[in-house]
């Protein structure tokens, strides 16, 4: 029974799992003095299907609620929607600075496709909040 309830509030977005050490580090928002670090943060808010972005040669499946922390050497970087996603944004990062992405993606409630995607950069303290509700992509 407990497991049954603990399933269904999971799935109905009502709770959280527990904390990983890497979800606790990435909120403390620490800069690296020889790199920049990029978050990638979805809604919680947001539609349940995932969504999958490239971070330059890289690809990463987004969640509602979720975020991911990209470290990455100074210098031009894109991050853009894949197959069915156009959205994209490239940065020019400099190095120690920290950078944050709000990834929207709107389904269609009719037939659980994806409808509508977006990708655009958000300032620090809506960032960092967006972050601080969200959980770590592994």
């Amino acid at each position: 029974m407990n497991r049954m309830l603990i399933t269904a509030l999971l799935m109905a977005g009502c709770a959280q799992l527990p904390p990983t050490q890497a979800d606790i580090q990435a909120k403390k928002f620490q800069n690296l003095s020889d790199k920049s670090v990029i978050y990638i943060v979805r809604t919680p808010r947001d539609s349940w299907e995932g969504c999958t972005l490239l971070l330059d040669n890289s690809q990463i499946t987004t969640y509602r609620g979720t975020y991911y922390r990209w470290e990455v050497a100074p210098g031009t970087h894109r991050v853009a929607g894949f197959a069915s996603g156009n959205e994209s944004v490239t940065l020019t990062a400099q190095p120690g600075k920290i950078y944050f992405l709000e990834h929207t993606v709107r389904g269609d409630p009719d037939d659980g496709g994806i409808q509508v995607t977006d990708l655009r950069e958000i300032g620090d303290q809506a960032g960092r909040e967006l972050v601080k509700r969200s959980q770590h992509l592994m």
